[in-house]
């Protein structure tokens, strides 16, 4: 395919799993976050505060913006995005999240298309 029959567009997927280690530091910061947010209306703001107290993986969608890993990438400008967090079981044992397979997994069918 030469330059001219390929897309300009390009999905990034990434995920992460993250141990949250001080769940207190994590809300406080979240907390933090949302009463500096001038933009937030007042309702959305006790919302956001209370979803915050009660969940972690809302502090951290609070605290994460996807956009800031591509803000500063000379040559590209973000058309959309999208993220969510929840909580979830981990166990680095199982292979549900050996990621190594996943990378050899997209390898192949790449190398097979």
């Amino acid at each position: 395919m030469n330059p001219s029959e390929t897309s300009r567009f390009v999905r990034l997927q990434v995920d992460l799993v993250l141990e949250v280690p001080e769940p207190e530091a994590l809300t406080g910061a979240a907390l933090d976050h949302i009463q500096a947010d001038e933009y937030m209306p007042e309702e959305e703001r006790g919302h956001a505060e209370s979803a915050v107290r009660q969940d972690e993986s809302e502090a951290l969608a609070y605290l994460i913006d996807p956009t800031d890993l591509v803000a500063e990438i000379p040559g590209v400008e973000l058309v959309q995005a999208s993220w969510s967090s929840e909580p979830v079981e981990y166990d680095p044992e199982s292979m549900e999240w050996d990621m190594d397979e996943e990378d050899g997994d997209l390898e192949e069918k790449t190398d097979s298309a």
